[in-house]
């Protein structure tokens, strides 16, 4: 899962950041309102953390833009205001949880989890992520099928993620480029034929009825067959 924070004191950034990075989701930070909305627009992300007092355009005004444009984007805004009148702003425009600094690691967490969650329809967190007779565990990077399981690389794992999340939906190869490998990445289509060659033999290993599917000239989705 990927997360954008928008968040303009860098050392809080970076903390968030690596507290992130080592829970397993990817992110990326920036510094500013403006630029924030850009990359929240993007449709790179699934979940912005965004911190209200921003230079340029501030929280409030990004996120009243962002659902201006549609975006169904999960927002957990960050903010050292406490006032009620404050959050039930932020929370009028759009945001779906409002947290008020300082606060504890794992609270944030939680809150990720849940807005995540929520983002993706998915009821039951502690099971992974499903599909067909194929587990996916979160932070372990752990595949499982019925009895046998297998550890993935983290882009194996990042990949497979999407495509679980995405269930029957294609994914093109250029959102799969830009989710796994990043926006700046010089990472091309065949970085993702590669690593799909790499999860279908896996799926072949782990015996699954699971296969990713190609779709000539679009892109791949997953397909359950019949025993």
């Amino acid at each position: 899962m990927r997360v954008l924070i928008v968040e303009d004191e860098k050392r809080l950034a970076a903390t968030l950041a690596d507290l992130l990075n080592r829970e397993g989701y990817r992110t990326d930070i920036c510094y500013d309102g403006t630029s924030g909305l850009d990359e929240a627009l993007s449709d790179r992300y699934d979940l912005l953390i965004l911190d209200v007092m921003l230079p340029g355009l501030d929280g409030f005004g990004v996120l009243q833009q962002l659902r201006k444009e549609g975006s169904p984007l999960p927002v957990l805004m960050l903010t050292a205001r406490s006032d009620v009148a404050d959050r039930v702003r932020g929370l009028d425009y759009g945001a779906d949880y409002y947290l008020t600094k300082p606060f504890e690691s794992q609270e944030l967490l939680a809150c990720v989890r849940l807005l995540l969650r929520r983002g993706s329809g998915e009821s039951r967190p502690e099971d992974g992520i499903r599909f067909g007779d194929l587990q996916l565990e979160q932070g372990t990077f752990q595949l499982t099928c019925a009895q046998r399981s297998i550890r993935l690389s983290r882009k194996e794992y990042d990949l497979l993620e999407l495509l679980m999340r995405s269930g029957q939906k294609v994914l093109t190869k250029e959102q799969l480029l830009v989710k796994v490998w990043g926006y700046d990445s010089e990472a091309e289509d065949n970085n993702v034929e590669v690593y799909i060659s790499f999860l279908r033999r896996k799926l072949t290993h782990l015996g699954s009825r699971v296969r990713i599917k190609t779709l000539r000239m679009v892109g791949y989705c997953l397909e359950e067959v019949a025993e």
